[in-house]
């Protein structure tokens, strides 16, 4: 009896391993799928896409506790303006805390200021990708009719003037997907690493391009198709990764804004005239971010022709 039941297993067993080396496909499902409409919305802003709809959304990932970041954004370059008469909106995404009182103090905020996103799912590091899909969600369900989103942080500077003009030039509307391109990353497999990966969570040997997290821009038919294609797309962890494996299944390739480089995910030292020609810059904090943003606004274009 033992015979035939070594030869049963046998034959179990390389059934499985001819399925999983004929199937490692990225596209063929992973070992997790998100789920579209899980959740509910807690907080909704304060914004009628139809009858208004901006020209440019930015949507800053945040944590409850991080009011005082908010209030500097809000303060700063995240202000409701227009920029050669384009409507600009910044909104900011917040998942759940334990904590009532932080809770409560969401809630009073968003009654205030009418610019926060929040669902009830956990607000920690590794649920970036809910929240960032969370932000296409509600693009897909409440606002379409935006032309482009920006999904940024907040420990970022973002020049919306040279983004909203940059925009006007490029002159696309649909398919469009730029940002800082990690066009050959390959998954971290050192545990010790923040940004490590197994090889159950994402078996490939490579990611396919995407834009670096900390600040890209799309236009928003692209929310949309993200959004209806997540559930067929592996899930992980890392969040610029997940969109990137969307787009590719989408075949929508990420391209460059400007010929020259305008998004610093490594940061870059501060000086009024580089601010004015870059995107978005990284490692910015809350108590720089008013003198900077100040600089700017009061500089010259004319005193930094040679520069």
């Amino acid at each position: 009896m033992a015979l035939p039941t070594k030869r049963l297993l046998y034959v179990c067993l390389l059934t499985v391993v001819l399925y999983v080396c004929f199937n490692l496909d990225p596209f063929k499902g992973g070992p997790f799928i998100f789920k579209k409409n899980s959740g509910q919305f807690l907080q909704l802003p304060n914004i009628n896409c139809r009858q208004n709809p901006p020209f440019l959304l930015l949507l800053v990932t945040s944590a409850p506790q991080q009011m005082m970041a908010r209030t500097a954004i809000r303060e700063t370059w995240g202000r409701e303006q227009e920029v050669r008469g384009k409507q600009v909106r910044t909104f900011f995404l917040l998942g759940t805390t334990a904590s009532e009182d932080e809770m409560m103090a969401v809630a009073q905020e968003n009654r205030q200021h009418g610019d926060i996103i929040q669902k009830d799912f956990k607000d920690v590091y590794f649920n970036l990708t809910l929240k960032t899909m969370m932000g296409m969600e509600w693009i897909h369900r409440f606002c379409p009719q935006v032309a482009f989103v920006m999904k940024t942080d907040t420990d970022m500077f973002i020049n919306v003037k040279y983004l909203t003009e940059l925009l006007l030039k490029k002159n696309r509307t649909v398919g469009f997907f730029t940002g800082y391109l990690k066009p050959k990353d390959l998954p971290i497999r050192n545990k010790f690493s923040k940004w490590y990966v197994s090889q159950f969570e994402y078996p490939w040997s490579k990611y396919p391009p995407f834009c670096s997290g900390t600040a890209y821009v799309f236009s928003s038919d692209v929310a949309s198709q993200v959004y209806n294609i997540s559930e067929s797309v592996p899930f992980i962890k890392l969040e610029d990764v997940f969109v990137g494996l969307c787009l590719a299944k989408l075949g929508i390739q990420p391209e460059e804004l400007h010929s020259q480089q305008t998004f610093f995910p490594g940061g870059l030292s501060f000086s009024a005239c580089r601010f004015r020609k870059l995107v978005a810059c990284h490692f910015i904090k809350s108590q720089d971010l008013r003198v900077y943003w100040q600089a700017l606004e009061d500089s010259k274009e004319e005193d930094c022709r040679d520069v």
